[in-house]
């Protein structure tokens, strides 16, 4: 069965659609024929169920939902408030899933739809003082999963992306760290970072796949053992 309804270009959203990464993917999906939304915190705030159900009661069909708002704050677990913690999980995590829900509602009645998570390495290696991040994004590792076998049956499928550390505006203030970007590209095998547009172009492609779900995708050239 086709992911795609005929007859009328696709819709996608991105949340967080005002960062490096989502000007990327909305340029990638328009140039593939999407009518593209992409709302930032003004227009539709993740972390709160009423701003969700509103944007989301408005659309007349969607097609792929890619969850890219997200947020860090850094600090020890000793140093950490739970404001801190609240605030990551409910960003990364907790909105993904009122967003995720929404979403199915519109793609259960269509019969079809496409949830993309963009996740991070940090769920995988549990860097140091980023544990509110790290535990969102493993979090969100199993919530895509868990979401593609529910919702498999009804042709939705639900997959998730690890772009890789990305030069943007949110860590330009770290790569100018001589000492600290040399040690960050000795990690990866081909001594260089991901780009925003190469991700963009990932998603597209992996929308057109149509018989993957489940999955989580891994972007850049770090190499890990398997467990």
């Amino acid at each position: 069965m086709p992911s795609a309804a005929p007859n009328f270009s696709p819709t996608a959203v991105i949340t967080g659609g005002e960062g490096d990464l989502a000007h990327a993917i909305i340029a990638e999906l328009q140039s593939a024929g999407f009518t593209v939304l992409a709302p930032g915190r003004a227009d539709l705030d993740v972390t709160r169920a009423d701003s969700v159900r509103t944007f989301f009661a408005n659309l007349p069909g969607l097609d792929l939902l890619i969850n890219n708002a997200g947020v860090c704050h850094d600090v020890s677990v000793t140093g950490m408030t739970e404001a801190d913690f609240d605030h990551v999980v409910d960003v990364n995590l907790k909105g993904a899933f009122l967003t995720t829900q929404a979403a199915l509602k519109q793609m259960s009645r269509q019969r079809h739809g496409h949830i993309v998570n963009i996740g991070s390495y940090s769920a995988l290696s549990g860097p140091a003082g980023q544990a509110n991040y790290a535990a969102a994004k493993a979090g969100l590792i199993g919530f895509t999963q868990s979401t593609a076998k529910e919702y498999g049956a009804r042709n939705i499928r639900a997959n998730g992306i690890l772009p890789g550390f990305l030069e943007t505006k949110m860590t330009r203030h770290l790569l100018g760290d001589p000492t600290w970007r040399e040690n960050l590209l000795s990690q990866h095998a081909l001594g260089r970072l991901n780009t925003p547009p190469d991700v963009a172009r990932f998603i597209a492609f992996l929308h057109s796949m149509e018989n993957i779900s489940g999955q989580i995708f891994q972007l850049d050239s770090r190499v890990r053992r398997w467990s």
